[in-house]
């Protein structure tokens, strides 16, 4: 019995392993979204009529308690039910200046441009923040600067453990003006250039209970929110506030502890009406403790006054 489990184990593991072809074409069927593989920290963004996810790839090796992300991936779909991987859009080490770790990113548009801000390891400087172009929202992405945006020379709220500077999220505002959020442990923000590739402005500090990681900013009528992770294993608490640099008003818990993972990161869109909050579990993680993580999908509700209901998380999905 030992043996047959085993090798069905093993067999899994070499199938969540093997890389999809470009344009592979799926239908959902729940809950995680994509079961052929692992992905995990998704960034989303609704483009001509289409839905993107943008993701990271952990990888599958032996066992081990560590993260193994080399590149991202962007699956897109036209009615979130029938989706496409598309080839490999961007790597860690596509960044010259990066040693690797991709880690969790945002794809946002501006002018007929895509701008992709990531977070690499900026080769023995601690974790970093770079930003790649392209002129389509499947690729192929390239750096933007040449050098990374954001730097733990530039915070340094944390210098031992070097990873201040992660999960980026980017939001334009309705005049035009750009923000990047990000951090760990301590959120930070700055105004970006027209240019969408350098700083306009000071980095400032964001205060907000139990802030661990994961900044996302998105905007519902009057209301802006700031939804992140918080505590550990993480849950997802957030603020609103009634300006992109607040004062923020804590609300409460958006999301519960992702089952079997550490982490939890999200991204909420609209798209035909609705609202979708898309986040990560560990629901067919076969191996690798929290290090083998799915991207999922649940419907996000708002209250009378503004506030978020709490997600459901579900194995159907949002079929």
């Amino acid at each position: 019995m030992k043996q047959i489990y085993s090798l069905l184990v093993t067999g899994l593991l070499l199938l969540l392993s093997f890389p999809a072809k470009a344009d592979t074409t799926f239908v959902a069927r729940g809950n995680p979204l994509i079961d052929y593989k692992y992905t995990a920290d998704p960034g989303a963004m609704v483009y001509d009529g289409k839905v993107y996810i943008y993701a990271g790839h952990d990888e599958c090796p032996p066992p081990k308690e560590h993260y193994l992300i080399n590149e991202w991936l962007v699956f897109s779909s036209p009615d979130m039910k029938t989706w496409t991987e598309h080839a490999v859009p961007l790597k860690a080490k596509d960044f010259s200046w990066a040693s690797g770790e991709a880690w969790a990113s945002q794809v946002i548009e501006r002018d007929d441009k895509f701008y992709w801000y990531v977070t690499v390891e900026h080769k023995n400087r601690g974790k970093a923040i770079g930003v790649a172009v392209a002129d389509s929202p499947i690729g192929p992405f390239k750096d933007a600067r040449g050098s990374a945006l954001i730097t733990n020379e530039m915070t340094g709220q944390t210098p031992k453990m070097m990873w201040d500077d992660i999960d980026p999220t980017v939001y334009i505002d309705d005049n035009g003006q750009a923000y990047l959020y990000w951090g760990n442990v301590q959120c930070y923000y700055a105004k970006l250039k027209e240019n969408m590739i350098e700083l306009d402005g000071p980095i400032r500090k964001v205060d907000l209970p139990a802030f661990t990681e994961a900044p996302w900013i998105h905007k519902r009528g009057d209301w802006y929110y700031l939804s992140y992770a918080s505590g550990f294993p993480e849950k997802i608490g957030y603020a609103m506030s009634k300006s992109i640099e607040g004062p923020w008003e804590y609300k409460g818990i958006l999301n519960e502890l992702a089952g079997n993972c550490n982490t939890n990161h999200q991204a909420i869109i609209e798209f035909n009406g609705d609202w979708y909050f898309i986040y990560h579990n560990g629901a067919i993680n076969t191996a690798g403790g929290s290090f083998r993580r799915s991207v999922c999908i649940d419907r996000l509700y708002y209250n009378p006054d503004g506030t978020m209901k709490r997600i459901q998380m579900t194995s159907e999905g949002i079929f």
